[in-house]
């Protein structure tokens, strides 16, 4: 695994001396074990501050593998199950025909609740109050359980609003308490990072996006109601210090090494902590829904909380993949089959490919598999 490790740097070097990255981290842990911990380029391209393995980086929707994994700690402990009703714990929430949704439809994005109104602001999203009370009295797009459909913003006020009912905290402090510091990286994953921390972050950069990369989205697609252009992830809205301060769990921050850490603590024990049972991990990391995704209009199979299938290729050839990605180009995994935890993070933030998640997860993928 140390050609491993030597692969994976020469190829981040390559991508930042390039310019096509700015700054670049990769891990990889393999049975519980760190095997490639790799870093390139600057964190801050305006003082050329240095990429280092602590460096976190606001990585968009990667955070959402974060949220799902805080809501599985409290499974396992007890709290609630996946078939508790969401109302039981969220009285507010059961109006509009919702009263039958689950933590399970939250988690498998089939609760029916993507949609946000379309003048909301980036400072609204930081009330965490507001938000959840738009979710709670929301007119749900479908009954609960029937389809599914990409939340892109209200994935994350869902799940963590159950988690500070089930437990009176906000999940940023419950993340804080059953993952981060178990596991030793209370500096390095994060869903609000306290102002005091922020000075230890990666700074983004946009990456320059061809104006028809997005095609003619109509007005009325639906993605465009799920994430209205006004928050939109981009590098800017990622270095704010109040949306980065703030409980937003659609999105994260977090070191490639501890993410990694955090993935490959649910395929099994690292450093003594393991997040759940085998049969826990066996149930989250199977197929919950596989039908055609109502907002983006593609399939998308899910596990409960995770998005099935390794980046970059078919999902239903690799649905023993299971993580989440950020819109801007970092991402997460773990694999069942071959116990590889896997995440790279990056500052240059492209809206629309994740090539080098994709090159770095494909390295590691035939190293792994003796290719």
């Amino acid at each position: 695994m140390s050609d491993l490790q030597k692969h994976v740097q020469t190829v981040l070097d390559e991508l930042t001396e390039s310019g096509a990255e700015t700054g670049l981290q990769a891990a990889v842990y393999v049975d519980g074990e760190l095997v490639v911990d790799a870093v390139s380029g600057v964190a801050d391209p305006e003082t050329g501050r240095a990429v280092t393995s602590d460096t976190p980086f606001w990585s968009a929707s990667t955070g959402k593998g974060v949220t799902a994994t805080v809501v599985h700690t409290l499974v396992e402990k007890g709290l609630f199950d996946y078939d508790t009703r969401i109302v039981e714990l969220w009285p507010e929430f059961g109006v509009h025909g919702k009263e039958n949704a689950t933590v399970g439809h939250a988690l498998t994005h089939s609760a029916g609740v993507p949609g946000l109104p379309g003048d909301i602001t980036p400072d609204d999203l930081t009330d965490w109050d507001k938000m959840t009370s738009i979710v709670a009295s929301a007119e749900p797009w479908w009954e609960p359980g029937t389809q599914t459909g990409y939340h892109a913003v209200t994935f994350g006020y869902l799940l963590g609003e159950i988690v500070r009912r089930a437990t009176g905290k906000p999940i940023s402090q419950v993340l804080l308490e059953e993952v981060s510091t178990p596991l030793g990286i209370s500096k390095e994953l994060y869903l609000g990072v306290p102002q005091a921390e922020q000075g230890l972050l990666a700074r983004l950069e946009d990456a320059p996006i061809d104006p028809a990369a997005f095609g003619d989205m109509p007005e009325d697609f639906p993605l465009l109601k799920a994430a209205p252009p006004a928050i939109m992830p981009s590098a800017s809205y990622g270095n704010r210090a109040d949306i980065l301060a703030s409980d937003i769990p659609a999105g994260g921050t977090m070191t490639a090494r501890g993410v990694a850490k955090m993935y490959a603590a649910l395929l099994g024990e690292v450093d003594g902590v393991r997040l759940v049972s085998q049969e826990r991990l066996e149930q989250i990391s199977a197929v919950a829904v596989a039908d055609l995704d109502q907002v983006v209009f593609a399939p998308s199979p899910k596990g409960l909380g995770y998005f099935l299938g390794r980046p970059g290729g078919d999902p239903q050839e690799s649905l023993n993949v299971f993580g989440a990605q950020g819109m801007g180009g970092s991402g997460a995994y773990a694999d069942t089959r071959t116990k590889v935890a896997f995440a790279l993070t990056k500052n240059r933030f492209n809206p629309t490919e994740a090539s080098a998640f994709e090159r770095v997860s494909e390295i590691v993928t035939q190293a792994v598999a003796g290719v």
